[in-house]
């Protein structure tokens, strides 16, 4: 698969479960759904309610996740055309982004928006901006991708 392929019925099957998510976890527990913060909330040694709740919550996101492949037709995975390095060195940038920015595209883009957070919308514009910049420069400039 072509990670640029257009799929519009896996993106409009994703983007309602993300949505769905959000508001059950919202009703629920009163929890806004940021995925980085719940990750970040499972890496420590205190297995409270609170533990539980964010493994559930991480597990239902793999589950899905491999449902909505099985329903669309697009099971196989999606592989990474990098080394591992660059692979790691992206991924602690998302890391320090996501700190520096008190939140991940799900936590700002998707619940913060939708609540009318002025923050929220600066920061998915951050997001997007570093985002087009970064593809624009991996892709035309150094011709990785």
């Amino acid at each position: 698969m072509n990670i640029t392929e257009f799929t519009p019925y896996a993106g409009a099957m994703g983007g309602a479960l993300i949505g769905i998510a959000a508001v059950i976890l919202m009703a629920s527990a009163g929890r806004i759904m940021g995925a980085t913060g719940i990750f970040r909330g499972l890496l420590t040694t205190n297995f409270d309610e609170a533990f539980r709740w964010r493994l559930v919550f991480i597990v239902g996101v793999l589950i899905g996740t491999a449902w909505t492949g099985l329903f669309t037709g697009a099971a196989h995975g999606v592989g990474f055309v990098s080394n591992n390095y660059i692979i790691a060195l992206g991924g602690m940038l998302v890391g320090a982004g996501t700190t520096l920015g008190n939140g991940c595209t799900s936590g700002h883009g998707i619940c913060g928006i939708s609540r009318f957070s002025k923050r929220s919308v600066v920061a998915t514009c951050v997001f997007m901006v570093f985002a087009i910049i970064t593809v624009f420069i991996v892709r035309h400039v150094l011709g990785i991708l």
